[in-house]
């Protein structure tokens, strides 16, 4: 297993969909690193040579901002929304849809379990 931008990316994965495991790389950043370390994309992470690796670790560290270093930076702008009370920082501290989604159905995954409300239990009949 190779390692790149400390994470361990899969040995039996074409290099390019191993690339996407590093946090801030996608299918399309993955090709254009490849396209620059002059590597095929088909290659398995486990045919690599050390010569091959270290060149796509030195086109990772130039050019693209991955990891902790980009986890940090989102971190921090989502903080300063917060701290400055914009609407997208709101939305944030209450842990609803940031971007305009509708909230009235669908949003579960941010809202959490369905919680029922009122009017469904069964009504005891009452002696007269």
């Amino acid at each position: 297993m190779a390692r790149i931008s400390g994470v361990t990316i899969p040995a039996e994965k074409q290099v390019h969909v191993a690339l996407t495991y590093i946090y801030g790389i996608g299918p399309k950043t993955s090709q254009d690193v490849l396209a620059k370390a002059k590597i095929a994309p088909e290659v398995r992470v486990k045919n690599l040579t050390d010569d091959e690796i270290s060149r796509i670790q030195d086109v990772i560290s130039a050019d693209i901002e991955v990891e902790g270093d980009l986890q940090r930076r989102v971190t921090g702008n989502i903080k300063r929304l917060k701290d400055i009370n914009a609407y997208r920082g709101l939305r944030h501290k209450a842990n609803l849809p940031a971007r305009g989604q509708r909230t009235r159905t669908n949003a579960r995954t941010k809202r959490g379990k369905k919680i029922t409300v009122g009017g469904t239990a069964k009504k005891v009949a009452a002696k007269t």
